[in-house]
This record gives structure tokens, C-alpha cells and sequence, in this order.
């Protein structure tokens, strides 16, 4: 495995590790719709979270959440959309993103909430 997709894994370890440490109940890890891949669908009393997982070993070029773009946003919008119209469910959606630096000399997480009303 390519070291950048190790390092995305240990990533979305460490947000899923994170997230049920704040609360949330893991729905999915993964899910696929199309072209789209959700990193986690997490919930947390009324509100179904999707979390955008973003890992980077430095912020040299930018810090991780940075890298994602408009396109991203709507293939996650319209994976969401599905996933709550095929399970027939009633809830609040919500998008997050778990921006991740990490390396040997530290591990710092950031958690948007809300984070596409930060995104044009």
C-alpha cells in the first residue's frame, strides 16, 4: 500500500477513534455511492454526520482541508442524499471534516462542523 493511503487510514482511525470519544455512534466507514466515497457516517443524538476525513503529514502546501474543492462537496451532498432516501430516514444531516496533521513529532486533529457553510 502506498504510503499516503496508509497514512489516510491511520487518519480516519484516528477521527473514528475521536468521534466515539465525543459522543458519536458510528453508522458506516467507507460507504460508497457512484463516485463518491463518505469516510464516515457517524451520528450524534438527532443529526446524521457525514465527516470528511482529510490527512496530511504536513501543512507545508496547506492545511488539509484545504484540499477539498466544490466537486468533492457535491459528490458528498448527493452520496448523502441517496444514503438517507434508500434508508427511508427522517433526520438533520450535517457535514463535517476531520483535518489531520500527522507525523512523528505530533498529531494535531481539527473538527469543522458544519464545514461546507465555509466552502464556495
Amino acid at each position: 500500500m502506498a504510503q499516503h493511503n496508509e497514512l489516510g487510514k491511520l487518519g480516519e482511525q484516528i477521527a473514528l477513534n475521536f468521534l466515539v470519544k465525543n459522543g458519536y455512534s458510528i453508522i458506516e466507514k467507507n460507504w460508497y455511492f457512484q463516485k463518491a466515497e463518505i469516510d464516515i457516517i457517524a451520528k450524534k443524538e438527532d443529526v446524521l454526520v457525514c465527516v470528511e476525513v482529510k490527512t496530511r503529514s504536513t501543512n507545508e502546501f496547506g492545511d488539509p482541508q484545504d484540499f477539498i474543492d466544490s466537486k468533492k462537496i457535491k459528490l458528498l451532498v448527493k452520496a448523502m442524499n441517496y444514503y438517507v432516501e434508500s434508508k427511508d430516514l427522517d433526520v438533520d444531516v450535517r457535514f463535517d471534516v476531520i483535518a489531520i496533521i500527522h507525523n512523528k513529532y505530533k498529531t494535531r486533529l481539527e473538527h469543522f462542523e458544519d464545514a461546507f457553510l465555509y466552502f464556495d
